[in-house]
């Protein structure tokens, strides 16, 4: 719920998702996350607060993306890994590829997850999202082993968290996948981790060792990471600059600032 510019992170997440074609969206959400419910559902309190501050458009395209997609809940009672978060949802996903998307992963642009859809309508299998990264930053992503240049490109393993020395290549794990209907079955198989839990990459990595489709995509966008404060400021400017009634302004502001910077 960390506002970029004047909406939430999820609410981009959620119009990154429409965009896409998908209609049918489930938040998996844990005990005091109850906003993220309050912020979608239809003439709640956001969508009215909105309009009692005068803010009509506001309001108004939040009441767009009530009307243009289905929404589900569901409780994750102890946060246990992303495979375990998925699986929590099973009920709703169950029998058919789906989209998963991290929020604190702000990529603007092109829909990602539109081009993971049509990427899947060609290769079809499970699709993780992925961006070249600094070699530095290695250590902290899970990092694809493509067989080759192609895009999408089928993977040979996928490497959590790797030393640099042991990494396959520097294409980093972005939080957008497309997860192929077998997910849950592998989710079954894979045993729990550290601190029991479950993860996501264990299932992918199961999926590719039982022969089946696993597949990096680079995307078109172009991604914040939120989660780090450089990145939270950087994805903050870079969204209100491709605002028409705040860009000109923010720039005028920000070139002064720049120039102090200087001195």
């Amino acid at each position: 719920m960390l506002p970029i510019v004047d909406r939430p992170l999820v609410q981009y997440c959620v119009d990154e998702a429409l965009a896409a074609g998908v209609t049918d969206i489930v938040f998996v959400i844990a005990e005091g996350k109850g906003a993220i419910r309050e912020h979608f559902e239809p003439g709640a309190r956001v969508e009215r607060a909105l309009r009692e501050a005068g803010n009509g458009a506001g309001a108004d395209a939040l009441a767009a993306i009530g009307a243009g997609a289905t929404f589900h809940y569901v409780d994750q009672p102890r946060q246990l890994g992303i495979a375990h978060a998925v699986n929590c949802a099973r009920e709703h996903l169950e029998g058919r590829p789906f989209a998963l998307m991290f929020p604190d992963d702000l990529l603007l642009g092109t829909s990602c997850v539109a081009e993971l859809v049509e990427a899947h309508a060609r290769v079809g299998g499970s699709l993780i999202a992925v961006e070249p990264v600094a070699d530095a930053d290695v250590p902290q992503y899970g990092i694809v082993d493509p067989f080759d240049d192609a895009n999408p490109a089928r993977l040979r393993r996928v490497v959590e968290k790797p030393k640099l020395a042991d990494a396959p290549s520097r294409l980093g794990i972005v939080g957008r996948y497309i997860l192929s209907e077998t997910i849950f079955q592998h989710i079954d198989r894979i045993p729990p981790g550290a601190n029991g839990e479950l993860q996501i990459t264990d299932a992918l990595a199961s999926q590719i060792a039982a022969g089946e489709s696993v597949s990096s995509f680079q995307f078109s966008g172009v991604r914040y990471d939120t989660w780090r404060p450089l990145g939270y400021l950087t994805a903050s400017v870079a969204a209100a600059m491709r605002r028409p009634d705040l860009a000109d302004q923010l720039r005028a502001r920000l070139v002064p600032l720049l120039t102090e910077g200087d001195r």
